[in-house]
């Protein structure tokens, strides 16, 4: 009985990833010719939890002009910043049992875009992505260049972000599969940025395992190495890159449907909290982004029990 139990239960969540998708969620990630309201927002897009890009949402900003290499060098070029520094550009990635985070350099942001132009050279990969709100904190005088917040969705959300980030990297850099508890407005200034997506639901076919936490280390020598976090428990990740997935070893992702996109210079992706997010971009892109904290209501407490339901059954 508790076996057939076991195997009812597994079948329904192997089922539940697609009824889901074929409810609510559309074959491409939908684009909007102009921002929203706050209502149209909040209802059409925050409640179910569907991404959308929104063009002609920042053309008002004067960071789409100004914010080219030589501007910044101009304006914050002597302005010391936090630099993720990899080996091979993939910074919180699962590398054998590790989970390995980046070696984080100050760095005059002039230095960045040396390397960034090919006028100097850096050992790894370098990508400036501290998040921590690191766009009001390190680069305050960037902050007139644009709006302290998105007025229509603090508006439909009731509240003002929790943080506003500044992104600069080369086109190496990427960001492993991973979610955020956050609604994130995510703002291209320049370049291109390449998401993959999946939604909450998909995680009965997304793996997840825990891995001892480390870190690289820069040496003298311009050479990396791992240095294991000392008393810090394991790290819960997915170890799977949806762009080469191992179906060998993990066979569910198989039953995924990714959607992927690419936001243009101008263009705001509204990524909903709790969907997987996997992100590369141009070599020298430029984005903006605004962290809203998520509401934990019932769809938080849905996507646990999902999580949790996932983990009791043995799927991943």
């Amino acid at each position: 009985m508790a076996a057939g139990a076991l195997d009812a239960v597994r079948r329904a969540l192997r089922e539940f990833p697609a009824e889901a998708r074929e409810l609510s969620l559309p074959p491409a990630v939908p684009y909007l010719d102009q921002p929203p309201t706050p209502l149209c927002f909040y209802r059409d897009w925050v409640c179910p939890n569907r991404p959308c890009i929104i063009r002609n949402a920042l053309q008002h900003w004067p960071a789409l002009q100004k914010w080219s290499f030589p501007y910044l060098r101009a304006t914050v070029g002597s302005t010391e910043v936090s630099v993720a520094v990899t080996p091979d550009g993939y910074a919180d990635v699962v590398r054998g049992d590790r989970f390995v985070m980046p070696a984080e350099r100050h760095l005059p942001l002039s230095c960045v875009l040396d390397v960034l132009e090919g006028q100097a050279q850096h050992p790894g990969v370098l990508y400036v992505q501290k998040q921590c709100s690191n766009l009001t904190t390190e680069l305050p005088q960037l902050l007139p260049d644009l709006e302290p917040h998105i007025p229509w969705a603090s508006e439909a959300l009731g509240k003002m972000p929790d943080a506003v980030n500044f992104w600069l990297g080369e086109a190496a850099a990427v960001t492993s599969l991973h979610k955020d508890h956050y609604e994130n407005l995510y703002c291209v200034v320049s370049g291109e940025k390449h998401f993959l997506l999946h939604p909450p639901s998909d995680r009965p076919f997304i793996p997840y395992e825990l891995f001892t936490p480390a870190s690289y280390q820069l040496t003298e020598e311009g050479t990396f190495k791992m240095v294991d976090e000392e008393a810090m428990e394991k790290v819960p990740w997915i170890p799977l890159d949806p762009l080469a997935p191992d179906l060998t070893q993990y066979p569910s992702y198989s039953q995924t449907q990714a959607l992927c996109c690419t936001v243009q210079a101008g263009e705001l992706l509204y990524l909903p909290a709790l969907w997987f997010h996997h992100v590369q971009q141009s070599h020298g892109c430029i984005a903006v982004n605004f962290w809203y904290d998520m509401e934990y209501d019932l769809k938080y407490s849905y996507f646990q029990l999902l999580d949790s339901l996932t983990k009791a059954a043995g799927l991943n």
